[in-house]
């Protein structure tokens, strides 16, 4: 490989990727069977036959992609075994006519992640067994480091010539405080992660795989961006963000990152009780040329139909409302209106 050709792709190079996708509409998705990305992949509880038949249910919508987690530490335990249950998923997203987005490292939520059973979901709160990747315990290990380099170049090695998968969203709101978690939260976590996301970027790079990287900004300025925010605008192929806000908000969004020059990925939105539902969002994202996904396909035991509150007051039942997730565990729709909204807009690509 050319030293040259591992370098961040031109604006030229991204519009180009970009036109041949057609326009990217799909979600975030976990099987409903598990609580987090470990139980989603851990050997004793990944369930190719349940993601087979959800992500069917995707098809049917009219998604055409799925944003998925993965995790360091199960590339640590058993990177052989990860590998063949990645490429597996990679095979059965491909036979849908769905590509995958991978995320490789996340700072929300439980900064002390451990293999092994994952706890059962905490009655009537929202996401309440998601975790960090790295977690807090290893992020700066230096023994610990070679490991999250040979995960970050292994994995994107092994399909970064692979078509079927679309990209690679390298860390998931990187500088997310994790508020709920303030207790056993590392106090120097943004400093940590800011030193670690530009190598993250620079490991990825030099695999100089056939699709663009990225990371996602969700907070702070975009229009002059600093610190972590800046490391991810400035070394994305393809800039993504996150919204949660209403229509008007999420195109001011746009607007923020639009003049950067390449193409635009929402990679989180669907907060129903802040205005942000399909019926408001897509239309927007089609006529900006915005690619989009919502959080949450099924419902199951991420139990994200609870709003983020949820925290602070558990919930004694499922709100009417659902804050995200699209269908019923088994398949049927949470508003029908939603699924004949994407489709109609599919159909009109």
């Amino acid at each position: 490989m050319a030293a040259a050709e591992a370098t961040r792709w031109t604006p030229e190079r991204a519009d180009a990727w970009y036109r041949q996708q057609g326009w990217l509409v799909g979600a975030n998705y976990i099987p409903a069977t598990a609580t987090n990305q470990i139980e989603m992949w851990q050997a004793g509880t990944y369930d190719p036959r349940r993601i087979s038949g959800e992500l069917q249910v995707a098809r049917t919508i009219g998604f055409n992609t799925v944003r998925v987690f993965l995790h360091d530490q199960l590339w640590a335990q058993d990177r052989a075994g990860f590998l063949r249950r990645v490429s597996q998923f990679v095979d059965i997203a491909a036979g849908q006519g769905i590509k995958p987005l991978f995320v490789l490292f996340d700072s929300c939520w439980d900064p002390h992640p451990k293999l092994g059973p994952q706890p059962a979901p905490r009655p009537g709160v929202h996401n309440s067994r998601w975790v960090q990747g790295p977690g807090a315990d290893l992020i700066d290990n230096p023994r610990y480091r070679p490991v999250l380099r040979d995960y970050v170049t292994g994995v994107i090695g092994a399909f970064g010539a692979d078509n079927r998968v679309l990209g690679w969203d390298l860390w998931n709101e990187p500088d997310s405080p994790a508020s709920q978690y303030k207790a056993v939260e590392r106090s120097d976590k943004l400093k940590v992660v800011g030193e670690l996301l530009p190598q993250v970027f620079e490991w990825a790079r030099a695999v100089n795989p056939s699709q663009p990287l990225t990371s996602g900004v969700w907070r702070g300025s975009w229009r002059k961006p600093s610190g972590i925010v800046a490391t991810q605008l400035d070394n994305s192929d393809i800039i993504s963000f996150h919204s949660y806000a209403e229509p008007s908000t999420f195109e001011e969004k746009i607007d923020e990152l639009e003049p950067l020059g390449r193409p635009i990925l929402c990679t989180e939105y669907l907060a129903r009780e802040d205005d942000s539902t399909v019926e408001g969002i897509l239309p927007v994202a089609k006529r900006r040329g915005v690619g989009a996904y919502n959080w949450g396909l099924v419902a199951g035991r991420t139990q994200t139909y609870y709003p983020w509150d949820s925290w602070d007051k558990p919930y004694d039942k499922v709100p009417e409302k659902w804050m995200h997730d699209l269908v019923h565990p088994d398949g049927r729709a949470f508003r029908t209106s939603e699924i004949q909204t994407i489709q109609q807009l599919v159909a009109k690509t």
